[in-house]
């Protein structure tokens, strides 16, 4: 009998080896049943998984370093996929063309502890450029961006691929392409009793990456994003190839910003290891 695992979930084509996993019938094919509930951020899919109502989420790295540090029962099983793929999107016009330009300037950005928003702002503090953050997530900085509420903004995918298909440039992408990107985690508790099943999980998984990363924009995986997230196709077919899928975590990378999130004074102390579910060691970490 296959064993049930819910996913709390807030839908974003960031988790499209998840729907792939699921349409194209590899959760099954591993023994898994999944149930996907919808939740409106990843805060609410954290609070799902921390409460017991939910098994498993996806979502952004430096949450749940933070959620680990404070003790909530949640560990990383896998990455999701890396590098980040936030980007700083400026109008066409724009005078910003470099780190430097940002002094004083206006951003918008989903919060101070995203990890595209700390390597910009970690950025522009080393060139003594700091900029001013206005906490927005994605549609409403593109509205920000429009109305010149703001100059620039931090956004990922789909909707940098909205703004860039709307004539808006990006500025020094770079700055995030070392970072890690999305992680999927599960409470310690259903890792105790269904570690075997969250492996074929994974497994699953990792079958969508290799099918989504053979070809990104295929008619079936755009389809897939589409149905799933009701991100506009056109978006989806400009930025699916930058969302680089995969299972290893990178471990470098986290402990980075699990730095950054002390440095800060979000977190008392990096978690190190015990960010990781031990069952995973040698599969998806500590190779």
């Amino acid at each position: 009998k296959a064993t049930k695992i819910v996913v709390a979930d807030a839908k974003t084509t960031h988790h499209l080896n998840l729907y792939v996993a699921r349409e194209k019938g590899f959760l099954a094919k591993h023994g898994v049943e999944v149930e996907i509930v919808d939740v409106k951020d990843l805060a609410a899919a954290r609070d799902l998984v921390v409460s017991g109502r939910a098994d498993v989420y996806w979502a952004c790295p430096t949450a749940v370093i933070a959620a680990i540090a404070n003790g909530a029962p949640v560990q990383i099983i896998a990455q999701v996929k890396a590098p980040c793929t936030s980007v700083l999107v400026v109008p066409p016009a724009s005078s910003i063309r470099d780190i430097p330009d940002l002094k004083g300037k206006r951003v918008a950005g989903i919060s101070p502890t995203c990890e595209a928003v700390i390597s910009y702002t970690q950025a522009a503090k080393a060139a003594n450029s700091a900029f001013a953050l206005e906490k927005l997530a994605g549609g409403p900085a593109i509205a920000a961006l429009e109305a010149n509420a703001v100059d620039a903004a931090i956004l990922e995918e789909p909707q940098a691929s909205i703004a860039e298909l709307k004539g808006y440039r990006f500025v020094r992408p770079d700055v995030s392409a070392g970072i890690p990107c999305r992680t999927i985690n599960a409470r310690t508790g259903f890792l105790r009793s269904n570690a075997a099943a969250l492996k074929a999980l994974i497994e699953a998984v990792g079958e969508a990456n290799a099918l989504i990363l053979d070809d990104p924009v295929s008619e079936e995986i755009v389809r897939i994003a589409h149905q799933y997230t009701g991100a506009p196709v056109a978006a989806i077919k400009q930025g699916n190839h930058r969302l680089r899928f995969q299972t290893t975590i990178q471990e470098e990378g986290l402990a980075l910003l699990a730095d950054a999130l002390v440095a800060a004074g979000d977190i008392r102390g990096n978690p190190g290891e015990k960010l990781y579910a031990d069952a995973f060691r040698g599969i998806t970490w500590g190779k």
